[in-house]
């Protein structure tokens, strides 16, 4: 497993080659974005790297982006979003696992804002929801939760303006919904099989190509 990454677009094919690609090292070692790109080209004065390729490599929508493996951040390809949609959910739309009285209210504050919205910058997100200092808390852990379970991820990042229209600070995650990005029905195109299947199935493509034990990618992948 020896991928160097050195442009978006490397990124990009390594994704869609793998189907998963973690940002961060994980415990199948070297399977990450952080390690298949050079040390030169992390905050970097001269190029642009992987914190300025996320964004972008999302807006592409070759790939769904946000916190999809143990609650930490990395890819899926488009082609394999729906099996993992189908794993995650369980077989279960969002509306269907409130019915079900599965789902915490402030998740369902969350998702149905993002989801109104259609896409949305995390500040003005916690704005409207009124997450602030004695208001209300744990906006990190809903929305990984969200992410986790595949009913929100990341669209872009983008630069907050000053009133003279100039960008500043660091780029700000701008939440949306697979289905946004995507389309419902390729989204969700998956749901005939039964979750566990689509388990298997992103398990056994793994096995090719990761020098990984099952137990290393089921971690990675639950």
């Amino acid at each position: 497993m020896k991928r160097k990454l050195e442009s978006m677009e490397d990124l990009l094919q390594a994704v869609e080659y793998y189907g998963f690609l973690p940002f961060f090292p994980n415990d199948i070692p070297g399977f990450s974005v952080e390690e298949m790109c050079a040390p030169a080209y992390w905050f970097a004065e001269d190029r642009d790297g992987p914190w300025e390729w996320k964004g972008p490599a999302a807006q592409t929508k070759r790939c769904a982006y946000g916190k999809f493996f143990r609650k930490k951040a990395g890819f899926v390809s488009r082609e394999w979003l729906p099996e993992l949609v189908n794993f995650r959910r369980d077989g279960y739309d969002f509306d269907a696992r409130c019915d079900d009285g599965l789902v915490f209210h402030k998740d369902e504050e969350l998702y149905n804002t993002v989801n109104a919205e259609g896409e949305i910058l995390s500040k003005f997100l916690k704005k409207k929801l009124d997450y602030r200092k004695g208001g209300n808390t744990g906006f990190e852990t809903c929305i990984t939760r969200l992410q986790m379970q595949t009913y929100l991820c990341v669209s872009d990042f983008i630069r907050l303006k000053d009133k003279n229209g100039r960008p500043y600070g660091w780029a700000v995650a701008q939440y949306t919904t697979p289905e946004h990005l995507f389309g419902y029905d390729y989204v969700t195109s998956a749901y005939k099989s039964e979750p566990k299947d689509s388990e298997e199935k992103m398990i056994a493509h793994l096995k090719k190509l990761l020098p990984a034990t099952e137990v290393q990618i089921r971690k990675l992948l639950k």
